[in-house]
């Protein structure tokens, strides 16, 4: 059997391991059309910082190593112009000596990745100090520019990913940083009362945001670049665009090969194309999304790997299945991290899911111990079942644990009131005997039971206030370091006796900090005849509602 893959890197690199694993005899090639066969994408800006300090520790495998642990002929800078499907062979160009020649090929494995977005709509893109992110040859020609050219201001355009953390690890390597992005909020996997967490942390390390802003021209006057902005002139050394990527797909297309969303290759769940000796894998191929079942392109390493190793099943007569993808991702951005899995808020509201959600606010471990960090989670689930739909997490610890045990729930179909039964690890330098995720099952299993209606600082601004009451039931201390207007102030140990200040033909909307003091007055209020609504995250949340710009006040 004679198998041709089709780009290295995660999904064309695991599928050619995977290949010799389960059949020792098979000839393998694979081409690629950049010089490196497998090198960390995702460790790319990590260079830039020189936090990752050698280039050669980006470099996963060579061609001589990956030959010599898989027997698999490696060829780097081939470029693959065209596929025969009839008779079953792809023609092949050397990028370095031009030669062209062909291959034939049983089994075809395309991973032929995405590349990144320069819209031409914007003129002067072209400009010499534009770079974009994407390869080794990319990293390295932005760290030789900004030698040669003794950069000092640097303009990152997009608040994704790749945006976000080249913008630190260029203000790491002490540049100034101004990141454009024209959406209203970066990191568009999470909402924006989520993502404002990360936009103060980089503005407390010196990055100049412009949100909401787009790029609409570059020139390049007396050795500066001078990039027009819909808010204002800014002039820089250097451009990095990051404003995401485009499938290669260009090859499938010209061989008849259908495309999907975003012109992504469409494949069924054994990867296949609509040509069965044909598979595609990786950041340019149409996924289903796990949560929703819609059609997407989810660009990520790890489903890639997992892509990559069921074609080379499949090929060896493994009848393995992919099973769709629900986005789990995280990124460093300075001292926090962000997480989270399945689908966002946006994305419930676009779909038109009947769902609700909780906020949590609280410390990464128990409190008593030292040095726990503040750690703001978002669980969305489903109203009428309790299915769990996604999950957000901020913080500089735990994000990435929490955030690992929900994606396990939702793969595993568990309700949102299953958390409350997950047995998690526990020490007080670790964890709080009752882990956040415990809390958010006892929270959501308390409004689908009717034991506290839900409400959120987005709602607040449609509220009669004549009709209501809203009250906060914090400290003194806490509601004179700053407060809500227009709430009724009551900490919750004077509560009880203090009643009779409360309407009761009016219901009352109840914060706290963090939203757990006001559930238990809702508890009391309820108990003395009161309709009650718990205003979930509370006043930490307020805060990140307001920067947001989500209170239509």
């Amino acid at each position: 059997m004679k198998v041709l893959i089709v780009g290295g890197v995660a999904g064309g690199a695991s599928a050619a391991a995977r290949l010799r694993r389960l059949d020792e005899h098979a000839e393998i090639i694979l081409f690629e059309k950049g010089p490196y066969i497998s090198f960390a994408n995702c460790g790319l800006p990590y260079y830039l910082s020189r936090t990752i300090p050698e280039e050669e520790d980006l470099l996963l495998q060579t061609p001589e190593s990956f030959y010599a642990r898989f027997h698999v002929d490696v060829r780097v800078n081939q470029e693959v112009l065209s596929i025969d499907r009839a008779a079953k062979k792809i023609t092949i160009k050397n990028v370095k000596t031009f030669k062209i020649y062909e291959e034939n090929y049983d089994k075809l494995i395309l991973s032929p990745g995405a590349a990144a977005i320069k819209p031409d709509s914007v003129p002067g893109l072209d400009t010499e100090g534009v770079f974009t992110l994407r390869s080794v040859p990319d990293v390295k020609a932005i760290d030789t520019w900004i030698l040669e050219q003794n950069v000092k201001h640097v303009v990152v355009a997009g608040g994704g990913y790749i945006g976000v953390e080249a913008a630190e690890n260029l203000a790491e390597r002490g540049l100034k940083v101004t990141l454009v992005e024209f959406a209203p909020h970066i990191i568009n996997t999470v909402d924006s009362e989520m993502a404002v967490m990360a936009e103060q942390e980089l503005e407390k390390h010196h990055i100049i945001l412009k949100l909401g802003c787009a790029l609409q021209a570059v020139t390049r006057v007396n050795g500066k670049l001078h990039i027009a902005t819909t808010d204002d002139l800014v002039e820089a050394d250097m451009l990095l665009m990051s404003i995401g990527v485009t499938p290669n797909s260009e090859l499938a297309k010209k061989a008849g090969l259908t495309l999907g969303t975003k012109n992504c290759i469409s494949v069924n769940d054994k990867m296949q194309t609509n040509d069965p000796d044909i598979y595609a894998v990786g950041d340019a191929v149409e996924i289903t999304e796990f949560v929703t079942g819609t059609k997407q392109n989810i660009a990520l390493a790890g489903p890639a790997n997992r892509q990559g190793r069921i074609a080379a099943d499949q090929i060896c007569g493994i009848d393995s299945r992919y099973k769709n993808t629900q986005g789990s991702a995280i990124m460093k951005v300075f001292d926090l991290a962000v997480a989270s899995t399945g689908i966002s808020e946006k994305t419930a509201q676009r779909l038109n899911l009947d769902y609700d959600k909780v906020y949590l606010h609280s410390g990464s471990h128990a409190s008593y111990y030292p040095n726990g960090k503040p750690l703001s989670v978002k669980i969305l689930f489903e109203r009428n079942t309790g299915r769990l739909l996604g999950g957000q997490f901020v913080g500089a610890d735990g994000a990435d644990k929490r955030c690992d045990v929900l994606a396990t729930a939702i793969r595993c179909d568990m309700k949102a009131t299953d958390l409350i039964d997950l047995e998690l690890c526990y020490a007080p330098p670790f964890n709080s005997a009752k882990d956040q995720l415990n809390m958010a099952g006892f929270a959501i299993e308390n409004i689908l039971t009717g034991k506290v209606k839900n409400y959120h600082w987005n709602q607040i601004h449609a509220l009669d206030k004549d009709r209501v009451t809203l009250l906060d039931v914090r400290t003194n201390k806490e509601f004179e370091n700053g407060h809500v207007p227009g709430f009724t102030h009551i900490p919750l140990h004077e509560l009880r006796d203090r009643l009779q200040e409360l309407p009761k033909d009016k219901p009352v909307f109840v914060h706290c900090f963090s939203g757990l003091r006001s559930y238990v007055a809702c508890r009391i209020l309820t108990g003395h005849g009161y309709d009650s609504y718990n205003i979930s995250g509370g006043y930490y949340f307020y805060n990140c509602f307001k920067n947001a710009n989500l209170l239509n006040e």
